[in-house]
């Protein structure tokens, strides 16, 4: 069977994968993340930038096969907005460190994505050139991974749309060659568990789990925790309804608090009611 009919065989998993490119500088990288993302046969390239790039620039790179993927580019303000719709978000970055670590290779993260691919949206998200990443961008992702160098960290943007890219086309070409492998359930989209995380935030300020010198610490290794064990909606949901009862309970009690509070203060006489001496 040629590669041409495998990758039919697969369009379903490869439908389901996007990628991301945040902030990029140069419309020619976004020409040429184009070519690839048809090269792979990924039909999905989202932009997240304010601006409109330049056409005849972008076009320049992609040549006439791809611009169709071009023509379908989706562009979006903000990563957040970008990825709502997807179940699994992998993060690229160069930068290793205390808030980067748990990086997996790209032959890694292929490897796990061929079965979330059957049911749930995969994003591959990029940087810019320059700063790749930042941190409040990673924080969006669920997986974050590395692209081995020696020497020098730095790679083009385009060249790691292209790692990551074959690396997950080789993958999912190899298990469909095998017989297939087992489909993981669909999973929670990131907007369900952004909208988790924050009520989770709430609530465990309102307790006084989370406290502001080191708030950023604990949500950081909460969202790797939640984020790596990919939950369903319904698990979502499970979990917002404890953060619910958690509030409710501690405003129940605080309102208690100021009843009593208040009782208080009319047995003194005052009955609420400033006296003033005759």
């Amino acid at each position: 069977m040629t590669n041409d009919r495998l990758c039919e065989e697969i369009r379903p998993q490869l439908d389901n994968l996007a990628v991301v490119l945040v902030r990029p500088k140069f419309a020619e990288n976004i020409g040429a993340a184009a070519r690839l993302c048809h090269n792979m046969g990924i039909g999905r390239l989202i932009l997240v930038r304010d601006e409109e790039p330049d056409g005849e620039r972008m076009r320049m790179m992609a040549t006439h096969n791809a611009v169709k993927v071009l023509d379908a580019m989706e562009r979006y303000p903000t990563l957040a907005a970008a990825l709502a719709p997807f179940s699994h978000v992998v993060g690229t970055s160069a930068r290793t460190g205390r808030q980067r670590r748990n990086c997996s290779s790209p032959r890694e993260m292929a490897a796990g994505l061929v079965g979330l691919l059957a049911a749930n949206r995969v994003a591959l998200v990029f940087g810019p050139e320059d700063r790749g990443l930042e941190n409040e961008d990673l924080a969006l992702c669920n997986q974050l991974v590395t692209i081995a160098t020696v020497g020098f960290s730095s790679l083009n943007l385009a060249q790691a749309v292209a790692i990551l890219c074959h690396e997950t086309l080789a993958a999912l070409l190899e298990v469909h060659h095998r017989g297939g492998g087992g489909a993981a359930p669909k999973q929670a989209t990131s907007v369900e568990m952004e909208n988790m995380y924050r009520h989770a935030d709430e609530a465990l300020r309102k307790i006084g789990f989370l406290k502001e010198g080191d708030h950023e610490y604990w949500m950081r290794s909460i969202r790797q925790f939640l984020g790596r064990i990919g939950m369903r909606s319904r698990e979502v949901r499970l979990l917002r309804g404890v953060c619910r009862q958690f509030l409710w309970y501690e405003n129940r009690r605080a309102a208690r608090r100021g009843d009593e509070a208040g009782d208080g203060e009319r047995k003194d006489g005052n009955d609420g009611a400033e006296s003033y001496p005759a």
